[in-house]
């Protein structure tokens, strides 16, 4: 087996510590349900650093006594352990539309009115920059890191179906079928959480936070460990700010990880925008025995403004990626439910080879790489054993999309001995992947895509005149060897 290579402190990630129980969680109808009985065994903190909060969300599936919804399930556990201290800490801009959702605002008064709830706002960033970490960490004994909020429209499971009718915005209609991923883990690798936890907060707040330690058994009871007594690198994504130079371990980990695989790279991400890691990926499809690359996107990125400048630049490099494949090794597909409809992707996933499991909150785009406040894990598989168990989970996730059974993907990649040829074998009608299509692009999208006009490459790009800038910028010879097949 490997001997753990792409685990370098200070280089691809930040520190690497044991755990002594791993899950990735997919779907947040699970992670809410476990994330809700991690913190009922809340003694001393419990930290929610994030992207977003909703208090009106429910916290479905407990089997306590407490409420549902989130705002006041969090006051019901600082009532309910006097000795436990709450503190959220949330991107400030994201905020203030936030403020005026529904009874928002009533439920920030209520916390901001108990002694032992906190509630922060993180500007500590550059202009149009975004804190975009998804951490929870409970008595540095238990944690939680990847791509799901705790707001609206994440609630789903796994069945993704077209009418869910517990599957609803707070309002009370139903948002549609999200795919999003987390992962639960114990011991130092959740103690190291925490030190970057506080580390966070006191950026953002100036408030130094001493470790907790009321050292126990957090472990929520119904989630079953995927590995035990392993090892985690911890990676991040900060901007330049201040006097803080940042730092791009996630970028760094990206690039090490398509350069080292083998055999496949099979991919969830939001966006596929980055100009590097499209051009890592290029230039192992120029290979004559390079990996196959799997990456599973949503049809369209949300909002009104995203879709035409992050599909449209997807859709430049994409075009450029498969001008390149001379060997037929990259697909992007779609996943879609039974009758069709789009499932919205916002998992962060990478698997390499078999090895690596990464899970995380950045995306394939400039802004994950550079701009916004991340938090990766990457779990390196050291024996056979926990390899044949990265190999089984990234089986149930293609099974999941294609509607079929993981069995049914490991008996075809047994046959096939490829990824891509065994998704197009099971590929069909109803639940299932759908191969991306090129789209039509205007003239005014493909200027906002190429000038990275929304996914700045860095602070610094923000400000970089339009003419120093390019969707292709830094690709060198592959652009050349992209234009001979014009």
């Amino acid at each position: 087996m490997t001997s753990l290579p792409l685990m370098a402190p200070g280089e691809t990630c930040w520190k690497i510590a044991d755990t002594g129980r791993f899950s990735l969680i997919v779907d947040a109808a699970d992670y809410f349900v476990a994330a809700r009985a991690a913190m009922l065994k809340a003694q001393r903190s419990i930290m929610l650093i994030g992207w977003d909060f909703d208090a009106r969300i429910d916290l479905r599936g407990g089997t306590d006594d407490g409420p549902q919804q989130l705002g006041d399930f969090i006051l019901w556990l600082a009532d309910r352990t006097p000795s436990l201290e709450i503190r959220l800490l949330r991107w400030d801009i994201g905020a203030l539309n936030a403020v005026f959702r529904g009874r928002t605002l009533l439920w920030i008064l209520r916390w901001k009115r108990h002694p032992r709830i906190t509630l922060r706002l993180d500007s500590a960033h550059p202009m149009a920059s975004s804190h975009h970490q998804k951490i929870v960490v409970i008595d540095d004994c238990m944690a939680f890191c990847g791509g799901i909020d705790m707001t609206e429209n994440r609630w789903d499971t796994r069945a993704h179906r077209d009418v869910e009718p517990t599957r609803e915005h707070p309002s009370g209609q139903d948002h549609g079928p999200w795919h999003d991923s987390t992962s639960a883990f114990d011991g130092a690798a959740a103690r190291l959480m925490g030190d970057l936890a506080r580390h966070r907060w006191k950026v953002a707040t100036g408030e130094e936070l001493a470790p907790c330690s009321a050292a126990h058994d957090c472990w929520p009871d119904g989630l079953e460990p995927d590995f035990r007594d392993t090892r985690l690198a911890v990676m991040r994504t900060v901007p330049a700010y201040g006097d803080d130079p940042g730092c791009h371990e996630i970028e760094s980990a990206y690039l090490a990880l398509i350069a080292s695989a083998k055999h496949v790279i099979y991919a969830e991400s939001q966006y596929f925008a980055s100009r590097r890691i499209a051009a890592a990926i290029a230039q192992r499809l120029v290979e004559d025995d390079g990996p196959e690359v799997v990456i599973i996107n949503p049809h369209a990125a949300e909002g009104w403004l995203e879709p035409i400048v992050m599909d449209t630049a997807r859709a430049r490099l994409v075009d450029a990626l498969r001008r390149i494949d001379r060997h037929g090794r990259f697909r992007l597909y779609h996943p879609v439910t039974e009758a069709e409809a789009h499932i919205y992707v916002h998992s962060k996933i990478m698997i390499v080879d078999d090895i690596h499991l990464r899970v995380g909150s950045s995306n394939f785009n400039n802004r994950s790489m550079r701009m916004d406040t991340e938090c990766d894990v990457i779990l390196t598989a050291r024996d056979a054993a926990e390899s044949s168990h990265i190999t089984a989970l990234r089986n149930d996730l293609v099974a999941e999309h294609l509607g079929v059974s993981s069995e049914d993907v490991a008996t075809s990649l047994g046959q096939t001995g490829s990824l891509i040829r065994t998704i197009d074998t099971l590929r069909g009608a109803g639940r299932s992947l759908v191969p991306y299509a090129m789209p039509d692009t205007s003239d005014i999208e493909n200027w906002l895509a190429e000038n990275e006009i929304l996914d700045p490459n860095g602070p610094d790009d923000m400000f970089e005149p339009l003419d120093k800038r390019g969707l292709f910028k830094g690709w060198g010879g592959l652009r050349r060897k992209l234009h001979l097949r014009q």
